[in-house]
């Protein structure tokens, strides 16, 4: 592994490299990737000097942890030790609070425990539960008991919108919040990374490139597969359309992403610049995006080194956001 910046995440503790990978694609919804090319994703990351690796127990039904893994067994203990692995529960069952139960944490973290190969997991996350879950004692008090039973060494929420990261920041045990936050998404920026900096909870930024679109990559005609979210997704047919193209209707995101293009400095890609505009943010630990493939990876990972973008960018993704974006996604998420 390279020496790349670390930041500490929140209540956890320990070190993150602050571009991580996201392995929603070597599960499912993006398209196929095979096996080989998914571990050669992992092996690049690694080589790149990414510490920080974020999965979920339904990518793939399992086959994203189930890889992880492999990376792990394959690294030997002293460089897997070095690797911080976050996981998520909740979706295996009904979306409805009831659900939410002690036993099933224990049986869904002991399988992600056999997944990954590991006796304790680094950080589960509940996975974008109904809302009314943020605010129940009696998920936190299982919560706790699984760090107290040491099959989980911390925990923290990835949510939807910032209203429900907000609630789960007023809590304790809670070490970080995974939200959306990208040029498409600016609302977090207001409430949520200042109360968590006050908080001291960690703030891991996903879907950091909107699902593509600020690659700059996309035209109106582009197609993606029949197993891709971003066909079937695109009115939240399959769960929550901000999750797809960050909410924004496909036809404006490609004319924003346009624009977003044009703000890259020199030696920079579209994409680079849109890591580079998150991590310039305060509070943010660690930006998630995804690759399917080794390059993607390599060229996600650089933006960690590159230099920070001066003020007037800041001031031109702000414009762009309140001119194309806001009244598409402000006040829903």
């Amino acid at each position: 592994m390279v020496a790349v910046e670390k930041r500490t995440l929140g209540r956890t503790g320990r070190p993150v490299s602050v571009i991580g990978l996201g392995t929603w694609q070597l599960g499912a919804d993006w398209g196929s990737v095979d096996e080989d090319d998914a571990l050669a994703v992992l092996d690049a990351a690694m080589d790149s000097g990414v510490t920080f690796v974020d999965t979920a127990d339904v990518y793939g039904d399992g086959r994203s942890e189930r890889l992880i893994g492999r990376l792990l067994k394959g690294l030997g203990a002293d460089l897997a030790e070095q690797v911080f692995v976050a996981t998520k529960l909740g979706r295996r069952a009904p979306q409805v609070p009831e659900e939410f139960t002690l036993d099933n944490f224990r049986a869904w973290t002991d399988r992600s425990r056999t997944n990954l190969g590991v006796e304790t997991l680094d950080l589960v996350q509940l996975h974008c539960p109904p809302t009314p879950v943020f605010g129940s004692d009696g998920v936190y008090d299982a919560l706790d008991t699984l760090v107290d039973e040491k099959r989980v060494a911390a925990y923290g929420v990835s949510v939807e919108t910032c209203e429900e990261a907000l609630t789960a920041i007023a809590r304790p045990g809670v070490a970080s919040v995974q939200i959306i936050l990208n040029p498409f998404r600016l609302k977090p920026l207001q409430r949520v990374l200042p109360a968590a900096r006050s908080a001291g909870v960690g703030i891991i930024a996903r879907v950091p490139l909107a699902s593509g679109l600020l690659s700059g990559k996309y035209r109106p005609d582009s197609k993606f597969g029949s197993d891709d979210h971003r066909t079937y997704n695109r009115g939240g047919d399959a769960f929550d359309v901000g999750e797809t193209f960050s909410g924004v209707d496909y036809d404006t995101g490609v004319a924003a992403a346009r624009e977003f293009t044009e703000l890259a400095p020199s030696g920079m890609t579209p994409a680079q610049t849109a890591l580079r505009w998150i991590l310039q943010q305060p509070g943010v630990t660690s930006v998630i995006p995804g690759a399917r493939s080794s390059a993607q990876v390599l060229a996600n990972a650089s933006a960690a080194w590159m230099p920070a973008l001066p003020p007037s960018i800041l001031t031109a993704v702000q414009d762009l956001y309140d001119r194309r974006v806001r009244a598409q996604v402000h006040h829903r998420w």
